[in-house]
């Protein structure tokens, strides 16, 4: 009855509106008070879980994402993007995906993607007469690349929650990255079609003058990627050290190459990020505290006998996992959706023979699509807010581009497991 009361008064809540914080430790409130259970005991196990070196990386990469924003460094990755499709009918917001899947690759943040991306994007695609519902969603659409194309913050807090290599979850969701990518942009052009008066971008100075101008500009900002990847894949660094190098490497470019902010805005960018850090941190004690006490009263253990009391199909049970993590994805955001779902989920499907570095790509492609998925849909609502477009323009298209790219991905990852572990298999063997 405790456990029913908590889940109730934890949905009621999200739903409503509540911050997650403040929603889980509403749920650590009625655990105390009728749950027969001290919650000074899980706190410790909080700390303790939250004192890692890998969960630095979070907020490090936090803090390297708003400098890129305030600093302008995507913008020039966006001229670059621009300038191989700009030329053909839909081929800005096709840029808009890829400059999504480049600075998601940077920043590992699906927000931060979609704070920066948009306000770039939107104006440019306004004044070529893109149409504006469209147009938003697509930029909604591609954001949770930042939760697919590593280094991803959310598959640094999946390898330390189920103690699996970072670098093996940062390239299972490689594949599916790129497959969203295609199909994004796919959509995207079938779309268009139909739609008169869309303006394509002409070239004052032909191909070549204008690609040595444009990645000459961009050369700073694509060496990001290069410096980080390359050092952790190449044994060089540890993620964790590597977001380090990221928020080093970001504050001279965007003070004093891009000139995007002065040293008084840094000191506001520094401020705006410790409190998103904070916020943060602070909702990941809260959900690992909850998720202490649903492993604490074996809720894993009762979900996996519900399911195999409904069927024993391997096909069927994998279904019902994505279904109940798009559920958790509707009502909170990404990383508090993780922590929640991959205790709980994580025994269900290696049940069914699915290897743990193949859940965590089906896991961030699960989160990235139900958070973009009305009714709730953070994503959605953040992205009308940055694209400064109604809500309800951008409905139609969202679903268009949730069934025919986001669903397809999703099912190709969960049941051909290939995509997710071929890259693995070839770096680690």
């Amino acid at each position: 009855m405790i456990l029913l009361a908590s889940l109730v008064t934890l949905c009621v809540l999200l739903i409503v509106g509540v911050t997650v914080p403040i929603a889980f430790g509403a749920v650590l409130v009625i655990i105390w008070a009728f749950g027969g259970h001290e919650v000074s005991g899980f706190l410790p196990a909080g700390h303790w879980k939250m004192n890692s070196v890998v969960i630095l990386a979070i907020p490090l990469f936090i803090l390297a994402g708003a400098i890129m924003e305030r600093g302008k460094i995507a913008a020039p990755l966006v001229d670059l993007a621009e300038l191989f499709v700009g030329g053909i009918k839909g081929g800005l917001s096709a840029a808009a995906v890829f400059a999504s899947a480049i600075f998601g690759s940077i920043s590992g943040s699906a927000a931060a993607t979609l704070t920066c991306i948009g306000s770039i994007m939107m104006p440019h695609l306004r004044r070529a007469n893109y149409p504006e519902g469209m147009s938003a969603a697509l930029i909604v659409s591609a954001c949770p690349l930042g939760l697919l194309i590593p280094p991803s913050s959310i598959q640094i807090l999946y390898a330390w929650v189920a103690q699996q290599s970072v670098l093996k979850c940062f390239l299972a969701t490689v594949i599916p990255g790129l497959i969203l990518v295609f199909l994004l942009c796919v959509v995207n052009f079938i779309m268009l079609r139909g739609v008169k008066d869309v303006k394509v971008e002409r070239l004052a100075g032909g191909f070549g003058k204008e690609f040595r101008l444009r990645s000459g500009r961009a050369f700073p900002a694509l060496l990001m990627p290069i410096i980080i990847l390359g050092g952790i894949y190449g044994g060089i660094m540890t993620p964790t050290e590597a977001a380090g190098v990221a928020v080093v490497y970001a504050i001279p470019v965007g003070l004093y190459v891009y000139k995007g902010m002065n040293r008084a805005e840094f000191w506001e960018c520094l401020r705006h990020a410790g409190t998103t850090i904070g916020v943060v941190m602070l909702m990941v004690f809260m959900v690992l505290i909850v998720s202490r006490f649903l492993i604490f009263e074996d809720i894993p253990g009762m979900a996996q006998d519900l399911v195999y009391s409904i069927s024993e199909n391997p096909i069927v049970i994998l279904l019902m996992v994505n279904f109940v993590m798009i559920l958790i994805g509707m009502l909170m955001d990404d990383i508090s959706g993780l922590l929640l779902s991959a205790p709980l989920l994580l025994p269900i499907v290696t049940g069914v023979g699915m290897d743990p570095v193949h859940f965590a790509a089906v896991l961030g492609v699960n989160l990235g699509m139900a958070n973009i998925t009305p009714p709730t849909a953070p994503l959605l609502y953040l992205g009308a807010r940055v694209t400064e477009t109604p809500v309800n323009k951008m409905l139609a298209p969202t679903l268009i581009m949730i069934v025919f790219a986001w669903f397809p991905t999703l099912l190709l990852t969960t049941f051909a497991p290939d995509l997710a572990l071929w890259l693995p298999r070839l770096v680690f063997g």
